[in-house]
């Protein structure tokens, strides 16, 4: 049996390898369905997919073998990398004065070798596709070419394994740096509260006790503050809704309940004047999901409608139906509308809005990308469509099988 030295590049070639992070990993129903494939087109009893390490072979698809690796420096691959483009036969190991004494031919009767090299998209050599034979063989040159093509695809499997391997941990990174922004956001938000509380309660305080002595111009600027105050206090408790809205997810789960029945109970906790026109679903539906979810979905709706409403009288209406384990539910009103420019971000987190409230104010949308965070977890998904200065109608969906 002749010995090899180390191939070229050897560290190189290694560090190659270990990116891929296959070593040791339990086998996969696709290398596994590459080399049925393989031993089947050749007519082999044994093909493998073989990763090089340091001291051994390392199958990350055995057919035919029990055994996962096998000793290096006995191995047919080391010399079938040595000439990484080309496809190595041996057609009879016994006649080979590399392979006549090697244990696999003495041991495990292996007698025909087939192998080609699998070479990374940087050109380092990771290990081999090869099949074996215990009787000598000649293959033909659509074997030869069927052991190539599979190569080119054992290494766009890796290179695809590489890739999902980056996806998930660049999402796990993603993931913790997010929580570490939400809890900053909670925190400072909370921080916040209370100052603003202070800053709000003192401007009334200063227009009912000094309102003789400071004059109108003063009086605007007292105003003013409470004003700003009071649309930063709104910004905050929208930041603090959207970042808890974990709580509403995670909290009654499973609950049967009357579309309906939730909608009157809204509205008795909102306030309407005789000059807002609210109409039910025509039909009622009983569904089973999130109840508490769902009451917050309509309750930011309908107060959006309702807050962004310049008609002499205001008209919401809201339809619901069943489909394919699905619920499906409009909310449509006759208010300002929305500009088309928005309409792409009106979930986002930060978007702001040209249209004004009642009170001329802008308002920046934390409730909708609250709204869009709650029908996510819901299973479902929201959309808008908007006429402005006319009407808009969200609509959403709600998975019956989420829980």
């Amino acid at each position: 049996m002749i010995k090899l030295e180390f191939h070229k590049n050897e560290t190189e070639r290694q560090k190659a390898v270990n990116t891929y992070n296959l070593l040791d990993t339990n086998p996969e129903e696709d290398y596994d369905n590459i080399t049925e494939i393989i031993s089947g087109i050749l007519e082999v009893p044994i093909a493998l997919i073989t990763l090089l390490d340091h001291k051994r072979n390392f199958f990350k698809s055995h057919r035919g073998l029990k055994f996962n690796e096998y000793p290096k420096e006995n191995s047919f691959c080391k010399h079938a990398i040595l000439k990484p483009k080309q496809l190595m036969v041996v057609k009879d190991a016994r006649l080979d004065k590399r392979f006549h004494d090697n244990p696999l031919v003495k041991d495990y009767n292996v007698v025909f070798y087939a192998g080609i090299s699998l070479i990374s998209p940087e050109g380092f050599v990771l290990g081999t596709i090869c099949a074996c034979d215990t009787k000598p063989k000649q293959l033909t040159p659509f074997q030869s070419n069927a052991l190539k093509s599979m190569a080119k695809q054992v290494i766009k499997l890796f290179e695809l394994r590489k890739k999902n391997a980056h996806l998930k941990q660049a999402q796990i990174q993603l993931a913790v740096q997010n929580e570490n922004l939400k809890n900053f956001a909670i925190h400072v938000s909370r921080d916040m509260k209370m100052p603003l509380s202070n800053i709000i309660l003192t401007t009334d305080v200063l227009k009912q006790k000094y309102k003789e002595t400071i004059d109108l111009k003063g009086l605007n600027y007292i105003s003013n503050i409470k004003k700003v105050s009071l649309k930063l206090s709104d910004y905050i408790n929208g930041l603090l809704s959207y970042y808890e809205t974990n709580h509403i997810e995670n909290y009654n789960k499973s609950i049967t309940f009357s579309v309906n029945n939730l909608l009157e109970n809204l509205l008795n906790l909102l306030s309407f004047n005789s000059k807002c026109v609210f109409k039910l679903p025509k039909k009622d539906l009983k569904i089973t999901c999130n109840q508490v979810a769902l009451e917050q979905i309509f309750l930011n709706l309908i107060g959006n409608s309702i807050k962004y409403n310049n008609k002499a009288q205001t008209e919401i209406t809201i339809t619901s139906q069943i489909k394919d384990n699905f619920a499906f539910f409009e909310v449509t009103d006759n208010g300002n509308g929305i500009p088309n420019k928005e309409l792409d971000e009106i979930f986002n987190l930060f978007s702001t809005a040209e249209n004004l409230d009642q009170l001329n104010n802008k308002d920046y949308k934390i409730r909708l990308s609250t709204i869009k965070k709650i029908v996510e977890s819901l299973g479902g998904e929201i959309t808008v469509n908007s006429i402005f200065g006319k009407s808009t109608t969200f609509m959403f969906s709600v998975n019956l099988n989420n829980d």
